[in-house]
């Protein structure tokens, strides 16, 4: 575009975003949420699904203590959420990331199996971080004072050049953060050349660990969805299976504030575990254990319960994309994909327009999560990032939501532009 161009668009974007603003809009896309509708999908979880009934199929009384790892049929239940064994799995309480942020303080304090001393006793503790990536997976680094390294996302995944070099020449490395299927934001799936590229890791430290947070397994949105080799199998064939943590939940399945969070691991990894969280808790809750096993039977009862929510969030990841590409394609203001799953769509416009795009969609009324928190200590070094998350607002929600959004890009993009 010719200057005279870019400002004749932002004068027409501007007088819109005007009248955005007295719409008086109030919405919040700033975390992926599951909306009521997705909820109301597990209701009967709530009213008649145990009736009365506390027994599991082996007569444990899941009103009492005991039973550290989860009962058998919610096993079964979450076995092939990771493709794990038996003696491979515990079902924990209702979050995924408390049981990871309980692996790393366990780590920290305790140390890891085959570990000479707990991380805590080395001089600095450091993790790899591949970015774009999960917040929540930076702020547990950060509150334990670990050092965060930034490893960039590739069309595969992780930039496996980048980890295999650092994890063998730092013993101070302990552990990487990995989504592995539908990452968040970006929507990446590991090819089957990264995963054995991680089980084939070969790090300096006797104790490090890879976080494999699985935590959209089941989120399919299309006919074709990615598929993802299994690292506890991979691990296996090089020997190194204890180098894995796998987690995942059932948080967007059934409720987020009372599913099931799961960790799998090699037998003798949840061994070692085992032996510590004796400490911390006799038991999780059971009786939720019993109901989710009651409610979906099975791993076909979840996979076809997902089909229901993608019924319900695909018109709105269409929505996202619609606007996307009606408004901003033609415009080269910013780059996103379409995700096969998932909960986000990652949107990376000009650099150095990022926080400006977020701060007019927020004075226009429009929550989005903030710029810079897909990255590590909350800086995006090319302030380009946003994650938007579609699936809590109703389309017409989204589509005026999306209006504000795509309008704030083209004054941000402009102004860069401009100068």
């Amino acid at each position: 575009m010719e200057r005279q161009e870019l400002s004749q668009l932002i004068e027409n974007a501007k007088a819109h975003y005007d009248e955005l603003c007295t719409q008086g809009l109030k919405l919040d896309m700033s975390r992926g949420k599951p909306a009521p509708a997705q909820l109301d999908l597990s209701v009967e979880m709530l009213t008649h699904c145990l009736d009365g009934e506390y027994m599991s199929e082996s007569g444990i009384d899941c009103r009492n203590y005991g039973v550290l790892d989860g009962i058998d049929e919610a096993k079964r239940l979450c076995m092939p959420m990771l493709g794990v064994g038996h003696d491979e799995i515990i079902i924990g309480g209702n979050s995924s990331l408390q049981l990871m942020y309980d692996t790393i303080a366990r780590a920290m304090l305790l140390g890891v199996l085959g570990g000479k001393k707990p991380w805590s006793k080395n001089e600095k503790v450091k993790f790899l971080c591949p970015a774009p990536g999960y917040d929540r997976h930076f702020a547990i680094c950060e509150s334990m004072g670990i050092e965060m390294i930034t490893v960039p996302y590739k069309e595969d995944g992780p930039d496996m050049d980048m980890v295999e070099s650092l994890v063998a020449s730092d013993e101070l490395i302990k552990g990487i953060w990995c989504v592995p299927m539908y990452s968040n934001p970006e929507g990446i799936t590991c090819s089957d050349e990264v995963v054995k590229r991680f089980a084939n890791l070969s790090p300096k430290a006797d104790d490090f660990r890879i976080f494999w947070d699985n935590a959209y397994c089941v989120h399919h949105l299309t006919d074709t969805p990615d598929t993802l080799l299994n690292l506890l199998d991979e691990a296996k064939k090089t020997g190194k299976q204890d180098m894995v943590f796998m987690f995942t939940s059932t948080s967007k399945i059934s409720f987020p504030g009372g599913g099931l969070a799961v960790l799998g691991a090699s037998a003798a990894n949840i061994e070692f575990i085992k032996s510590q969280m004796t400490y911390q808790t006799i038991g999780y809750d059971k009786l939720n254990q019993l109901r989710h096993a009651i409610f979906f039977k099975d791993f076909d009862g979840i996979k076809e319960h997902m089909r229901k929510h993608r019924a319900i969030i695909e018109p709105k990841f269409a929505v996202v994309l619609e606007k996307l590409d009606k408004e901003l394609a033609s415009l080269n203001f910013g780059t996103w994909h379409k995700p096969n799953g998932g909960y986000f769509i990652s949107f990376n416009g000009l650099p150095g327009t990022a926080k400006r795009i977020v701060e007019l969609c927020r004075n226009a009324g429009v929550v989005l999560t903030g710029a810079g928190a897909t990255y590590p200590y909350g800086k995006d070094p090319e302030d380009r990032n946003i994650r938007i998350a579609p699936t809590y607002p109703t389309v017409e929600e989204l589509s005026k939501a999306m209006e504000v959004f795509c309008t704030a890009v083209k004054i941000a993009a402009c102004e860069a532009l401009l100068g």
